[in-house]
Order: C-alpha cells, then sequence, then structure tokens
C-alpha cells in the first residue's frame, strides 16, 4: 500500500538534504559571476569587481570595473580609468595601489634640478567605491624637508617635518624609525577620496636661517602616502635619487546608497545576494561591505554565493577528537559512546562513571557553581560602582580639581563652574553626532544645551601630554579670568574624564572662515566692516597679550577660529594650542602646532612660539579679508599657492592691489592702501624682531576702519584725509623706504586704473 501524500511531502527533503549537502562541501564556491573571468595574472578577481560588461556590479552612481593588461608577463592588474596597479584584492574591502613618490633634487647651491614626471596624486569621487584607508601614513623623506598634503577642497591639511644632524652624525636616524630625523610621518582622516602632496624647497630659502640646519642635507626629497604595514624606513632611502613607488591601501564599499539598514530598504540593488550573509557597515566613508555568514564560505555578493563549509573534513581549522557530523552552517562535535567530555580538545574525551553519583556530583556542583556565581555577580557590580567612583576621583585629582576649587574659592568666582561627566552627557544627548557644531586638530566641539535652558558649546578634547594635564588647573582659572568682549566666555570645565572638557559660551553665526570663504562668495562685505572685524579681533589678541596675567601666546590664529555672533562681532575661539608666556627662559615646544598658510615660518625652524608668532599669523587673516582668497588655495600655479608669499611677490613687484577683492578695490581709499600695505608687510617679516605688537596692529586696524567708513560716507571732505591714522605711521619708521616705495606704485596703480575708467 503507497504511502499517503502528505507522509512524501515530508519524507522526501530527508532524502535529498544529505547528498545535496555532501556535494556542496566538494565544490569550491564561486569567486565570480557564471562565464566571467577572475584572475588578472596571480591576482584572483572577486565580484563585485569583473572586466567585462555585465561582468562587474554597476548602477547608476559608481561601478567597479577593472583592466587586465595582457602586454606585460605576467599580465598586471589597473583600475579602469586608472594607470596604477594593483596588487591585490581583498573581498573583506580592501586592497593596494602602487603609486610614484613625488620626488624634488636640488644642486649644492639651492637650485631645483628635477623632479617626479608621473602624477603622485590621488583621487576617487563620484562613480568610485574608493577612499584611502587609515592604515596608511604620509611621510616625508630627506633632510630639510616640508611634506604636507590636501584634500580635495584645500580645507583638510596635514604634513611633517623632517630635520638634518649635524655633519658629526649620520644623516637619518635609526633603521626602521622614522620619528624627524631624515624622515617624518603624520597619519590621516577617515573618509579621504583625494591626496596630493606637496614639500617646501628648503634648499631655495637659506638666506637668514641657521647654516647648521643644511650642513648635512640630503640631494633630493620625498612625500608620498603608504602604507604604515608595508613601508619601512631605512637610511638608504637618503641617498636615493631617482623614482620608486610606493603601496597605498585602498577601502572599498557599496557607496551608492548608504548604510545596511538604508540598502536593505530597496532589495532590487542590494548588494549582498547570497542567503546566507551578513551586511556591516563600512568603518571608513558612507557604504556596506557583505561577508557569509558563520559556517558559510563563498562570494556573498553572488546568488548562492556562500555555501556551506564541512567543518569535519577541515580537522585543522576546526579540531574535532571525536565523532563529528557536519550540518547546515555548523557542525556537532561529540565524544563516542561510553564517554563523555570535551571532544573538541585532544584527550578530552574520558569514560562515564556511575551514573547516579555523577548525576549527584553534577547537581551539588551546579548548585554550588549558581550560589557562588550569583554572589560574584553582586560583588562584581559593588565592585564595579566603587571603581567608578574612584576613577572618577582619581581623573578629578590628577586634572587638578582639587587645587581649581581651592582658588575658585579664593577668587570668590561665581561664572566659573565645575561640572559633572552626567550633566555634560545629558546636555549633548550623550555626545549625540547630531550635536556637533565643528572638529578641528585638538578635539570635538558640540551644541549642549542644559536643563535651565543655557545653551554653551563643549569642546572634548584629545590626549594631552602629562605637563600640560598638571598644570590644566592653573591655566583654566586663569582662562576663565578672561573677560573681554571679543574672546569667547570660559564658563566651566568637566573633571572627571581622562581628558578635561571645556564648556564655552555658544555662538551662533559660525567662522569668519565660513563667512567670507563658504558663504556666496558674491554677497559684498563693505571694507569697513572687514577692517572692523580684523581690529576686533587683533584687539582680543592683544588683551591675551599684554593685559592678561600672564600673558597668553595663542598658537593657532586662524580664520577658523574666530567667531561672529547674531551681531558680527567678532569672538577669538579655540585656545587649543594655548601656550602662557613663560616669565624668564624660552619654552622650546616638543611639538610644533597650527595650520598651514598661518604658522610663523620661524617658529617652524626654532620651535619658540611667541606672541610674534601670532602677529605672523594674523596677517595672513588680514589678507583673506582683502582678498577672500584662502591662507592656501590651488587655483593658481603651485608656487603661488601661499597667500603670505603671493602676497610677498605681488608688493615687491609693485601689484599688490591686482590680488585684492574686487570690491575691495572699489572702496578702498589710498590712505588705507598704504597703510594696510605697509602693516602687512611688517607682520609678514621673516625676523620676528622686527615686526610691530598686536597692540600696534589692533590700534592701526581701528584707525583705519573709522577712516575707510568715515570716507565713504562723506565723499567731499576730501580736505580731512590730512589727519589720516594720526602718528601711526610713525610705528614702522624701521623700514620707511618700503612703505614709501609701496604707497607711491599704489597710488600711480589707482590713478592709472581710475584713467583707464
Amino acid at each position: 500500500m503507497a504511502p499517503p501524500y502528505f507522509l512524501l511531502h515530508f519524507l522526501l527533503p530527508l532524502f535529498t538534504v544529505v547528498p545535496f549537502t555532501r556535494a556542496a562541501s566538494q565544490i569550491s564556491p564561486p569567486v565570480s559571476l557564471p562565464g566571467c573571468r577572475n584572475k588578472c595574472g596571480n591576482i584572483t578577481v572577486p565580484y563585485p569587481f569583473g572586466f567585462e560588461p555585465n561582468c562587474f556590479r554597476e548602477d547608476s552612481s559608481q561601478d567597479f570595473s577593472l583592466v587586465c593588461n595582457e602586454s606585460y608577463n605576467p599580465p598586471r592588474l589597473f583600475i579602469s580609468g586608472d594607470d596604477r596597479e594593483i596588487t591585490d584584492i581583498s573581498p573583506r574591502g580592501q586592497l593596494h595601489i602602487l603609486v610614484t613618490a613625488k620626488r624634488a633634487c636640488y644642486n649644492s647651491s639651492g637650485d631645483y634640478i628635477s623632479g617626479t614626471s608621473a602624477s603622485t596624486y590621488i583621487a576617487y569621487g563620484a562613480g568610485r567605491p574608493f577612499v584611502l584607508s587609515v592604515s596608511n601614513n604620509f611621510y616625508a623623506v630627506g633632510c630639510p624637508n616640508q611634506g604636507y598634503f590636501v584634500d580635495a577642497v584645500g580645507y583638510y591639511v596635514s604634513g611633517c617635518v623632517s630635520a638634518c644632524r649635524p655633519s658629526q652624525y649620520s644623516l637619518g636616524s635609526t633603521n626602521g624609525s622614522c620619528t624627524g630625523v631624515g624622515c617624518c610621518q603624520s597619519s590621516i582622516p577617515s573618509g579621504l577620496i583625494y591626496y596630493e602632496p606637496y614639500l617646501q624647497n628648503f634648499a631655495s630659502s637659506r638666506n637668514g636661517i641657521d647654516p647648521i640646519l643644511f650642513a648635512n642635507h640630503t640631494n633630493c626629497s620625498y612625500v608620498f602616502l603608504a602604507d604604515s604595514n608595508w613601508f619601512q624606513f631605512d637610511n638608504s632611502y637618503l641617498t636615493r635619487t631617482n623614482d620608486f613607488k610606493v603601496k597605498v591601501g585602498m577601502d572599498w564599499a557599496v557607496r551608492n546608497v548608504g548604510n545596511c539598514s538604508y540598502a536593505k530598504r530597496n532589495m532590487t540593488d542590494f548588494a549582498c545576494r547570497s542567503l546566507n550573509h551578513d551586511c556591516y557597515n563600512s568603518d571608513n566613508g558612507a557604504g556596506y561591505l557583505c561577508n557569509c555568514s558563520e559556517g558559510y564560505q563563498g562570494n556573498p555578493y553572488i546568488t548562492e554565493g556562500c555555501q556551506d563549509i564541512n567543518e569535519c573534513e577541515l580537522k585543522k581549522e576546526y579540531p574535532c577528537y571525536g565523532d563529528c557530523t557536519n550540518t547546515i552552517g555548523g557542525f556537532n562535535c561529540t565524544c563516542p559512546r561510553g564517554t563523555e567530555g570535551n571532544a573538541t580538545t585532544k584527550d578530552g574525551c574520558r569514560k562515564k562513571d556511575n551514573f547516579t553519583l555523577a548525576l549527584k556530583i553534577v547537581t551539588g556542583a551546579s548548585v554550588g557553581v549558581f550560589l557562588v556565581a550569583f554572589a560574584g555577580f553582586w560583588m562584581y557590580l559593588g565592585m564595579q560602582k566603587r571603581r567608578l567612583i574612584r576613577t572618577r576621583q582619581q581623573f578629578f585629582e590628577q586634572n587638578g580639581g582639587v587645587l581649581l576649587r581651592q582658588q575658585m574659592s579664593s577668587f570668590k568666582t561665581t561664572t566659573f563652574k565645575i561640572y559633572t561627566k552626567e550633566e555634560l552627557e545629558k546636555a549633548t544627548n550623550k555626545f549625540s553626532e547630531d550635536r556637533v557644531l565643528g572638529r578641528g586638530g585638538h578635539g570635538i566641539v558640540y551644541k549642549g544645551i542644559f536643563e535651565d535652558g543655557t545653551v554653551a558649546a563643549i569642546k572634548r578634547s584629545k590626549l594631552m601630554e602629562e605637563q600640560e594635564t598638571k598644570e590644566f588647573a592653573k591655566e583654566m582659572l586663569i582662562l576663565a579670568q578672561i573677560n573681554h568682549k571679543n574672546v569667547v566666555k570660559l564658563l566651566g570645565c568637566c573633571l572627571e574624564v581622562e581628558v578635561p572638557m571645556l564648556v564655552y559660551e555658544y555662538i551662533s553665526n559660525g567662522t569668519l572662515y565660513h563667512y567670507i570663504h563658504k558663504n556666496n562668495i558674491n554677497a559684498p562685505i563693505p571694507l569697513h566692516e572687514r577692517l572692523r572685524i580684523a581690529a576686533e579681533s587683533a584687539d582680543a589678541l592683544a588683551y591675551m597679550h599684554s593685559s592678561a596675567s600672564p600673558p597668553i601666546l595663542h598658537g593657532d590664529v586662524k580664520t577658523a577660529n574666530i567667531l561672529l555672533d547674531d551681531n558680527f562681532v567678532a569672538k577669538v575661539s579655540d585656545f587649543g594650542a594655548s601656550k602662557l608666556a613663560p616669565n624668564d627662559e624660552a619654552e622650546i615646544a616638543t611639538l610644533v602646532q597650527g595650520t598651514c598658510g598661518y604658522l610663523d615660518p620661524e617658529y617652524l625652524l626654532t620651535c619658540q612660539l611667541t606672541d610674534k608668532s601670532d602677529v605672523y599669523s594674523f596677517a595672513v587673516i588680514i589678507l583673506e579679508l582683502l582678498t577672500r582668497k584662502k591662507a592656501l588655495y590651488f587655483e593658481g600655479p603651485e608656487e603661488d599657492r601661499s597667500l603670505a608669499s603671493s602676497f610677498c611677490v605681488a608688493n615687491k613687484e609693485g601689484r599688490f592691489i591686482e590680488i585684492l577683492d574686487g570690491q575691495v578695490r572699489d572702496e578702498i581709499k589710498l590712505e588705507v592702501l598704504e597703510e594696510i600695505g605697509d602693516l602687512v608687510m611688517h607682520c609678514l617679516n621673516m625676523n620676528r624682531e622686527e615686526r610691530p605688537t598686536m597692540r600696534e596692529v589692533a590700534d592701526t586696524l581701528e584707525k583705519a576702519s573709522k577712516f575707510q567708513k568715515k570716507s565713504s560716507n562723506e565723499e567731499n571732505h576730501v580736505e580731512e584725509t590730512e589727519s589720516l591714522l594720526g602718528d601711526s605711521v610713525d610705528i614702522y619708521t624701521r623700514d620707511s623706504s618700503m612703505s614709501y616705495s609701496f604707497a607711491q606704485q599704489a597710488i600711480f596703480d589707482m590713478e592709472s586704473g581710475r584713467r583707464r575708467l
């Protein structure tokens, strides 16, 4: 009698599952789509990458096409449309390419003689799934050598300086070491899709610089990006004069729709095709990656690409010293009949004892373990709570909290407050990403809203050196006592964490950088308003230099660190690189801090931060306000990409007015043009002793602003111009010939322009 149909419905799968599983374990998982090539030379190319049409993933916003060049032996692999070779591809989201290092060579006189002919920049934008891996480091090799790199819009700039040793020592440092002698390095941010390296020619700028810095220089200097796990420095690099290629790490992901949760909503374009897969978000930029689930192997981007692993056949990876049974997505490893124990360890199975005795032992042991575990759990919770309290108290004392409280009581200050960690977490919604106001070299700033409605800016700083931590409480109280209308007020701090957090007043109108560079570039900004903002900022820095006790050096003066309130009043902020001026001997920094384009060249060479370093940086801000160009900009030729150097060249050639913003050229008065040009030239003097003080800068800018505004409103009162700016011209009698020649040329240019009009 035939079995009922419903029994066959359940019995048939039992006869088909085992053969299918056994066969699947014997077939290699697919790498590419059916009928598509998956090798180039000795490199395996997994889908979503491929060569021919319909063999690689391609959608409306990106494609994964590659090229295999058969003219080489063996063939070489390239990204489509790119001339750089791929050395390997990992299906887990990494690959490496070969890039020529940027080179510049000079003769003994410091003249440029040769350099890299091949392209050295890396750029992947829309349509490409690649970003630069954070496993890369930026390297500058040779000495003296200053290397730096920029991103696509010139907003992120980073670099380092490598120095020479005197001639009686060897050029470089110990092989494998890249710490500043012959070789230096710096890290890169995540999500970087564009990289362009530059190097500073110290060889052509030796006049006025200590000759010991060039006593043992290398003939060629190099800058490049390379995988830190691949590059190992040795002294042979210092004698090289030829080009060489370095290995650069790239992270790839499916980046067309965002993260996993968003991509799964549109299943028709979801890249993870196999049933047994896991999706996880990319940790470098937007996008996601696919991986076969545990117990499966293969290519998750292909339908049925993840196949069951027969763990019983892979004894080395999945050890089993008993009876092994493969299951879908796993395996069972049990001791043979008559034994018990752990079959996954050698000699882990033993003969069974008397069942009753074993049961009693197991029962008693289980009860005892439970009681011990329960008691241990409560003890653990108590210990963790006490440890947390003790850790917070330790951080509070380590960061100078006890001393700060004592000083607060003696000064009887009511505006400065010591916050708890819970208060700041609640104010920032546990430091949520949607509360981030900005990111900088010294930390992240969040918008905080406290229970009483107070809005503040909360800065979560990066790690500090031990010496900085010891002086933190003292410096915080000094900063808290700064009371100037153009300085962002410090409201308090939190000391219960490893790195103290600072609480500032909230300034709502953004930075001066965004006001002049990011907003509508055609939006008019009256010249007297620009000069007013500059004068207010200079007045704040002058107060810090001369009126604060002790004086404070800012150390990172730039437009991004000047905020504007609702009335566009300037507020100097971000004292992350600030130092208290030393009372006796000069302070030498162990690490030069600041921003490329604003750094004082003498500070870069001597590592000595002074008030005149802030003066040099502020001169660049004045130029940014007058030209609406960035401190480093990339529209022109490479030698003119520094705003400070462009101004010096233009002024020397008598064409300073040409680099000014069009609105400024229309509004500026001849007297103001003369004063401001002379002021900037003195501020950018390579000898810091020849620069004016910040107080002199502030007074000159304030008078220029008032005169410009008055002249703009009263064009008919020409006779009043003879009293321009009072005695401020006397400040620069040290080099009067420079200012007179500059003024004469400016007047000639202005009047020539008027005649042409």
